[in-house]
């Protein structure tokens, strides 16, 4: 028997021990899939937004290979941290480990006043309105959104997401997973004004047209372009590509129609309607501004310097020695991900991943046997979840071809036993249904859909409630 530990259970995590029950080259695996958190799916749970409900039911896929008889999955389970268990004594259970473990810090603007309250990543505002148990309650439904106006710095997927949760009207979002907290806060927010910022024009924007569309779509709600901002763009004024240059990516070519679209009509309103009446909240679409600094008043954020930027005939920009000020009480960043070191493994800080040859962990520049990655940490973080499935599936072919070699090595016949005896209490799978038979309990006594719990003690307390 080959037994593998898999450290992580989001998609690449899950696409890892899928592959390992599909090869035929070892018929008999044995896969523990292990979290540091009691829940599984990692960011499709933690980091999908809670309106996107056709992504999120991904994790019925994800599901279908945590129930399968040959994987188990282990939840409360750290590894590399103080609390949890280190790398070297895994490797003590196991004929191979295998970390999934992403890239689950933000990249930092790193100008002046950027650690003014009232500035934060948008991982973390993503975190608080997914009920992630590390963040818990604050900041946000304290004080962060009586904020009037908001600036999302980044025109990616997830600036969008973090834009269209501040300007979509709470009523919405009840029939969603956001717990009670977030929830709450959203309905008394003050936010009317979204602004979101790119220091680079729209044709290298990083958002999907499928995410841009929603914008304008939000019912009370009203999307904002400048037309001469757009006009700096040479892509804008040449949508099928440049004489002499590659034709523009299909994608680019759609946000680009789009966003004509807003930009002559005077916007998209309720239902995306083009030049509707004046609508409650207002997202601000903005291009070739690069922030340089957090304006504060009272110790707190109140705005946003930027340098106006033009494009440099390279594909970058060059700053014209212009700045604009736009006010906001709100800042979030949403610049990128970056992976973080975990204890023990090897660590590239330049490319924020871990060393490796088709994903063999590579340890003073030669494979180390039976460590191994896949997903961001393996690459960095980029592409979409679907990118995550080719990632695990050569990493698994890395390991099938050193099988022969790896169960020669001494793998413990109970893990979990042992990892009892080492002081950790590990939550199975009949804890994580017990998590969410509590959330859809939570739902049904507000009236709604199954609802997040979003602390750590309320969450390990309904996963000891295994007999419901």
């Amino acid at each position: 028997m080959l037994s593998v530990a898999v450290v992580g259970s989001g998609p690449s995590g899950v696409y890892t021990a899928q592959a390992l029950l599909q090869q035929s080259l070892v018929p008999d695996v044995r896969v523990h899939v292990l979290d540091r958190l009691p829940t599984p799916y990692g960011l499709v749970r933690y980091g999908v937004a809670p309106d996107h409900e056709k992504i999120k039911s991904l994790q019925n896929s994800l599901r279908a290979v945590l129930e399968d008889e040959r994987v188990t999955f282990v939840g409360n389970v750290g590894v590399g941290g103080a609390d949890g268990v280190s790398p070297a004594r895994l490797a003590e259970l196991y004929h191979a480990v295998v970390y999934c473990v992403g890239a689950s810090a933000d990249r930092a603007l790193a100008v002046p006043g950027e650690g003014l309250p009232g500035s934060y990543s948008a991982t973390r505002f993503v975190s608080w309105y997914s009920a992630h148990p590390d963040i818990g309650t604050d900041p946000f439904a304290r004080d962060a959104l009586a904020a009037r106006s908001a600036v999302v710095i980044g025109v990616g997927n997830v600036a969008v997401d973090v834009a269209r949760i501040l300007a979509r009207g709470a009523g919405e979002l009840r029939r969603t997973d956001v717990p009670r907290a977030a929830l709450r806060a959203l309905e008394e927010s003050r936010v009317r004004e979204v602004h979101i910022v790119g220091r680079r024009g729209p044709s290298q924007a990083r958002f999907t047209t499928k995410e841009l569309r929603e914008l304008g779509a939000l019912p009370g709600a009203r999307v904002v372009v400048d037309p001469t901002e757009l006009a700096l763009d040479p892509a804008y004024a040449a949508p099928d590509g440049l004489p002499g240059a590659l034709p523009l990516p299909a994608v680019v070519r759609r946000n680009l129609e789009v966003l004509r679209g807003w930009s002559v009509g005077g916007g998209a309103g309720a239902g995306g309607v083009p030049g509707s009446a004046d609508a409650g909240r207002r997202i601000r679409l903005r291009f070739f501004l690069r922030p340089v600094e957090l304006l504060q008043r009272g110790g707190r954020v109140a705005g946003v310097r930027f340098a106006r930027t033009a494009p440099d005939g390279a594909g970058g920009v060059r700053d014209t020695g212009r700045y604009e000020d736009v006010e906001a009480q709100l800042v979030l960043r949403a610049v990128g991900y970056r992976g973080v070191e975990l204890p023990g493994l090897p660590f590239d800080p330049v490319r924020g991943t871990v060393p490796h040859a088709a994903g063999r962990v590579l340890r003073g520049g030669v494979p180390s046997p039976g460590e191994y990655v896949a997903g961001w940490i393996k690459r960095g973080p980029t592409g979409v979840i679907g990118s995550n499935r080719s990632c695990a599936k050569e990493t698994v072919a890395s390991l099938l071809a050193d099988a022969a070699a790896l169960t020669r090595r001494t793998a413990a016949d109970d893990p979990l036993a042992v990892l009892r005896e080492w002081g950790l209490r590990p939550v199975e799978w009949a804890g994580w249904l017990s998590i969410e038979r509590a959330e859809a309990e939570l739902g049904r006594s507000l009236g709604r859909g199954p609802v997040k719990i979003p602390d750590w003690a309320g969450l390990l307390a309904a996963a000891r409630d295994e007999n419901g």
